[in-house]
């Protein structure tokens, strides 16, 4: 992958023939089988929610694109086939292992509150709305995206969004012919930089965020009760970050930052490993007791410290701390489910906060996000949590917004407070996993606050357990909701303990005797999707629940 960093270009106003006189895209890929929910190959191998959008990132594969290329197409069509959980209008945290320069990097892929978005604006309303136009944040996939493709990609807009535009071009939805026309706008723009792919790149995103469609943007907002300006998309960036990462048994565990929930699951990894889950088993009560109980430690520092760090002080080093996770591990009782939320004071070196008082909201709808894992013949990998939902269609741009901003509170002094240009602490939680400092496994799930609580799992299950990407995917799953949900800051279930079909009466009753209030899902529990790399033989394993409609190839 390359490492580059370019100008931002002015955007001309583009004629309309030159929006109808694109050159012809390569040929699509043809799947070697169809609705497939796993694979194996030593080339390259993407796992995702649609079918077709899997077919997309396969596509730019055996075009000869490179992992980001393929991760790009495959997000981009996702944002069709996968419209009721991911918006072109939303957001999408990447995870990118470089193989050139061996290195995980983080691109932020999560829009801002608007600067009409303060919490005196939400307060007179009641709250931050779940649905609706309101709580928009600045859309930001296309230009993380675009990022992906400059920094890391060899492939133009044009080539990775040529899939999408035959998808819509085959269906029939009456906003698919308002965002194919957009997508062609974009890429219009694109030609207007001459064969230079890079400064081509850049005019993609200034036609969306300071061009003509912000305009368009902007007006339909103001007219519709909106609160996005041009200026606050004129503004947007796609913010490069280290991440956050933590060792676990040897393996070298990575997530997106503290905006996200994603070190959640680093803390709890450190709190695990205090254990011999080998020796408990794979699902076993003392494995799904110690796992849980150690979730509902590190779930509860979230719900107190977690939000943007651009604007408040997390002590995340603290929090990550070996002798931190050390104290805590000390309030984990083996044969006793807490029934309580304890925090932990990280800045003190104490295993509880004096004040341990948590609030709740009113809750709202947890919609699904969805998922996108890419893996080349190269080295590099991407994992991508793409998401938004809820939103509105603005106008005719093809353009669907998300609701993201309910994921911030707002209560005064609370780190995850509303406040405009402010990162909304969200669940979306890609994982990279890397071995002997090489990529050995890659996790994205669907599912709100449950995405680390699968997530994990399919680490214990991978690393702790030997367990292969297809077994780890189909195998019986648990959770809590011993925490403050991340939508509306749904009311904690104090002692709750999900577990899906498959969980047998021996392993309940043994779990409900530790105190855990039990209930069996009447389906999987949310949605992953898992790719493994053998360092040896260079094999790519790919697989994604097929109860939950995810999909897989590889060649």
């Amino acid at each position: 992958m390359r490492n580059h960093r370019v100008t931002r270009a002015l955007v001309l106003l583009i004629p309309a023939a030159v929006l109808f006189a694109l050159p012809a895209a390569a040929a699509p890929f043809e799947p070697e089988t169809t609705d497939s929910w796993k694979g194996s190959g030593r080339h390259g191998a993407v796992a995702a929610g649609g079918q077709e959008a899997v077919d997309a990132g396969m596509e730019l594969l055996r075009n000869g694109g490179n992992a980001a290329d393929a991760a790009v197409a495959t997000i981009l069509a996702l944002s069709v086939t996968d419209a009721a959980s991911f918006c072109f209008g939303g957001e999408v945290p990447i995870l990118i292992w470089d193989a050139e320069r061996h290195v995980v990097e983080v691109l932020s892929g999560q829009g801002a509150a608007p600067r009409l978005a303060t919490r005196a604006h939400f307060d007179a309303k009641g709250g931050i709305p779940g649905q609706g136009v309101e709580p928009a944040a600045v859309p930001a996939a296309l230009d993380a995206c675009v990022m992906a493709l400059d920094r890391y990609g060899t492939r133009t807009f044009r080539e990775a969004a040529a899939p999408a535009l035959r998808i819509l071009d085959r269906h029939a939805k009456d906003w698919h012919a308002d965002l194919a026309a957009t997508l062609r706008r974009l890429v219009a723009a694109e030609q207007q930089a001459a064969g230079d792919r890079r400064r081509g790149l850049r005019l993609v995103s200034d036609y969306f965020y300071r061009g003509p469609l912000a305009r368009e943007l902007d007006a339909w907002c103001r007219e519709n009760g909106g609160l996005l300006r041009y200026a606050d998309l004129a503004t947007h960036t796609t913010r490069i970050e280290e991440p956050a990462c933590a060792e676990y048994r040897g393996f070298r565990v990575c997530k997106c930052g503290p905006w996200t929930q994603g070190p959640y699951l680093l803390e709890t990894l450190e709190l695990l490993e205090g254990y011999d889950l080998g020796a408990m088993g794979q699902n076993r009560p003392d494995t799904v007791h110690a796992a849980v109980e150690a979730m509902k430690l590190a779930l509860a520092d979230r719900d107190t410290y977690y939000a943007d760090p651009n604007f408040v002080d997390v002590p995340l080093d603290r929090l990550l701390a070996r002798d931190y996770a050390a104290l805590r591990r000390s309030l984990i009782d083996l044969r006793h489910a807490s029934l309580v939320q304890r925090p932990g004071d990280p800045r003190s070196g104490k295993p509880l906060l004096d004040s341990d008082a948590t609030r709740a909201g009113l809750g709202g709808p947890a919609h699904d996000t969805t998922t996108c894992l890419v893996a080349d013949d190269r080295g590099n990998v991407v994992a991508a949590t793409p998401s938004g939902w809820s939103g509105v269609l603005a106008g005719h741009t093809g353009v669907w917004l998300g609701t993201r901003l309910q994921s911030f509170n707002t209560w005064q002094g609370h780190p995850n407070v509303i406040e405009p240009g402010k990162r909304p602490r969200i669940t979306l939680t890609p994982t990279l996993v890397l071995k002997g400092g090489r990529p050995f496994m890659a996790v994205s799930v669907a599912g709100g606050d449950g995405q680390d609580q699968a997530t994990l799992q399919m680490l214990l299950d991978g690393i702790d357990f030997g367990m292969s990407a297809a077994a780890s995917v189909t195998a019986p799953r648990f959770g809590t909701n011993h925490h403050v949900g991340s939508f509306r800051q749904t009311p904690p279930l104090l002692g709750s303990l999900i577990v899906s079909p498959g969980f047998d009466d021996t392993t309940i009753a043994e779990l409900k005797e530790r105190g855990h209030r039990v209930t069996v899902s009447a389906s999987a529990l949310w949605a992953p999707c898992v790719l493994t790399i053998d360092p040896e033989s260079g094999r790519i394993d790919a697989a994604g629940d097929p109860q939950a409609r995810r999909h897989a190839a590889a060649f």
